[in-house]
């Protein structure tokens, strides 16, 4: 006959103090999501820099002649006297701004007083084409010079090239000679000019009197 020991109800089985107390069993079934933060979630947010559309820097210069390009005409168009011609040109850039057009032509007549001016030449712009101009006027102060001269006009605020076909009257204190080149200013409404005169006939009025602008010429400044 076989006895099995019987377990002793009062004795006390030893603890291992490094055992882990077992884990609760989970229903692997069922995704539980992480605890939710409250309130919707925040919207997409672009990289620093990058927000909003890109928007190109005003083309400020869009239609007009820069210092440069209005120099490396003159230079052609006058020759030797370039030096007195750059100044003139940055005068006039300083006082008026970026021109939007510009004349390239001849001027003749002679007074020492009372004096009349006849010139012709094209008109040059970048987004209107070029346009053949005659000008007239009576010019009084004291002009001197009866030959023929070489005339750059730089025209500014001209919204369409047949507004140039006016009568421009001279603007007080605006005149201005260095190195044999004169430039002053005359102006109708919006629309400025500076003419730049060189050469033997050059012509630097009082700034009184006014050109008339026309698109045939003729003998009548007036």
């Amino acid at each position: 006959m076989v006895i099995t020991p019987q377990p002793d109800p009062n004795r006390h089985h030893a603890v291992n103090p490094d055992a882990q107390p077992p884990l609760p069993p989970t229903d692997q079934s069922t995704y539980v999501p992480p605890a939710d933060q409250g309130g919707p979630g925040r919207p997409y947010e672009a990289a620093p820099g990058t927000q909003g559309p890109y928007v190109p820097p005003e083309a400020q210069s869009k239609g007009t002649f820069s210092l440069e390009e209005i120099n490396e005409t003159g230079h052609r168009f006058f020759g030797r006297v370039s030096m007195g011609f750059a100044q003139a040109v940055e005068y006039a850039f300083q006082r008026a701004g970026r021109p939007n057009g510009y004349i390239l032509g001849e001027e003749a007549g002679g007074a020492f007083i009372a004096g009349l001016r006849y010139g012709e030449g094209t008109l040059y712009t970048k987004d209107a084409g070029d346009h053949k101009v005659f000008w007239q006027g009576p010019s009084l102060g004291y002009d001197f010079g009866a030959e023929g001269s070489k005339t750059m006009v730089l025209v500014y605020d001209l919204r369409s090239p047949g507004e140039i076909f006016n009568t421009y009257a001279g603007v007080d204190g605006s005149a201005y000679l260095i190195g044999g080149v004169g430039i002053t200013f005359l102006a109708r409404d919006d629309v400025v000019l500076a003419p730049i005169r060189s050469g033997i006939g050059l012509r630097l009025g009082a700034n009184i009197g006014y050109l008339k602008y026309t698109r045939q010429p003729t003998w009548n400044p007036f």
